[in-house]
């Protein structure tokens, strides 16, 4: 295997060389390294590269290898190297939540999600690029340089997830984290030709800190396949004392998902989405040959859609209230979150959204007692260039942006599981994908579908230019 192959490589197919002692995580990291350092000043994946910090785990952990009788024993993940979105804290490094007024404060703790990929073996390699309090479904921070899509730079990789997802996409790490508010992970999956994750309410733990957005967000996967963004949901799930939401474990576990045929499920799709409209034709496309497909394995298909009407306003200001509570003043955050921050309202404002959102989330779960999953447009349209927006007023930058994520939110409102897979190409080469969403607690049954649908497509064997050279 060369090195660009080996890059590329499904981070539980790198698990394997390790155990099998093929490949050293030493090897590994290096590999990374190099790439970073080549590819990173062209995509700005990176805001910190812990160079040194990777390189003396990867040497601890190569000494553990070779003195090690049972390489079954390691952890899942032992030498294989992550990224970190830098809104998620990583101890003794730079945690900058895409401001750079904070770009030098350095963290005191591992967030739960971190300290469960230390303990399942994985290096990490940095802390990746994202929108300045993850507000944003494009990656273009003020004093950063934006994040640019691996399969073209002149546009974006999404948001806010977007440097995890460029990283995943150019092969800058094997795997990697993002958190989920509205899209921010399967949006970026679906700019770059990736597998996104966004679990149920309650089974990825925020510890050590709170949820600050009554359960809308949601830590998960970015990767290549179904079976790494499975397994790394195994890893990081779980509840942790005194978690305002809980699920028990799945059993099997998510990647014993992505190993079986599902069984004959009813699935509903749609294009259509009350007060926005319909999708772009290239993503109604993905959609209708995505449940022709299913519709051919034997699945019962038939039009249809929750009942979204009325979410938009409660749901944005559920979201705009994450510029309140960063506490940052409003002289250094970018024209867009000023204008956010100055639009939020009063408690009982926050409190009246949040319980609106909350019955609108009952008849969106409501749909679900009737169909299995349900398939629909990751985005409205395909992604849009690098600074398309800029020059728009705050008011028009938000429209815009309700109109293109819009297939995103109800699910983070309702904590209903969805998974964005990649389903081929737009006309201008980039990539365009689906979603698949679940019942409550099931991303077992939506990750096999997508597995499933992996099979016939095998998009990953699919690489942009930039990172296969």
């Amino acid at each position: 295997m060369n090195s660009i192959d080996l890059a590329f490589a499904p981070a539980l197919e790198q698990a394997r060389l390790i155990r099998h002692k093929e490949v050293s995580p030493r090897e590994l990291v290096q590999l990374y390294l190099e790439r970073i350092e080549q590819f990173n000043p062209q995509l700005g994946c990176y805001f910190t590269v812990m160079a040194e910090m990777a390189i003396a785990q990867a040497q601890t952990q190569t000494e553990m290898l070779a003195g090690t009788q049972d390489p079954a024993e390691l952890p899942s993940f032992f030498g294989v190297p992550i990224a970190i979105k830098d809104m998620n804290p990583v101890a003794d490094v730079p945690c900058s939540y895409g401001s750079p007024a904070l770009r030098d404060r350095v963290a005191t703790y591992d967030d739960a999600v971190v300290a469960r990929m230390k303990q399942a073996g994985f290096i990490i390699l940095g802390k990746t690029a994202t929108s300045e309090l993850g507000s944003f479904p494009y990656t273009e921070p003020m004093g950063f340089p934006p994040a640019r899509n691996p399969w073209n730079p002149e546009y974006t990789p999404g948001g806010s997830s977007g440097g995890s997802a460029a990283a995943v996409a150019a092969g800058l790490c094997a795997i990697a984290q993002g958190s989920d508010a509205g899209g921010s992970i399967r949006g970026p999956a679906f700019c770059c030709g990736l597998v996104g994750i966004k679990p149920a309410r309650g089974r990825v733990s925020y510890a050590p800190l709170g949820d600050q957005l009554s359960g809308v967000a949601a830590n998960g996967p970015i990767a290549r396949t179904v079976s790494d963004a499975a397994a790394l949901l195994d890893v990081m799930s779980g509840y942790i004392t005194g978690d305002p939401y809980w699920l028990p474990a799945p059993n099997p576990s998510f990647l014993a998902a992505a190993m079986r045929s599902p069984d004959r499920l009813r699935i509903a799709f749609t294009n259509s989405l009350p007060q926005i409209g319909t999708a772009d034709p290239v993503c109604q496309q993905a959609v209708l040959g995505t449940v022709r497909l299913l519709e051919a394995m034997g699945h019962q298909i038939e039009e249809g859609c929750p009942d979204f009407t009325g979410l938009i306003e409660p749901f944005t200001a559920v979201w705009q209230a994450g510029v309140a509570y960063a506490g940052l003043p409003k002289e250094i955050l970018q024209p867009m979150n000023q204008w956010l921050l100055e639009q939020s309202g009063s408690a009982g404002d926050y409190l009246r959204a949040v319980a609106q959102v909350q019955v609108i989330a009952r008849q969106i779960v409501a749909f679900f007692d009737s169909v299995d999953a349900l398939i629909l447009p990751t985005y409205m349209h395909p992604p849009i260039r690098v600074g398309e927006w800029a020059a728009l007023s705050p008011e028009e930058t938000l429209q815009k942006i309700i109109n293109w994520v819009a297939p995103c939110p109800p699910f983070n409102a309702s904590g209903l599981p969805a998974i964005a897979i990649p389903t081929g190409f737009a006309p201008n080469g980039l990539p365009i994908g689906i979603q698949i969403v679940g019942r409550p607690t099931a991303e077992a049954t939506i990750i096999a579908i997508a597995a499933q649908l992996e099979v016939n497509k095998f998009w990953s064997q699919h690489r942009p230019a930039i990172g296969n050279e």
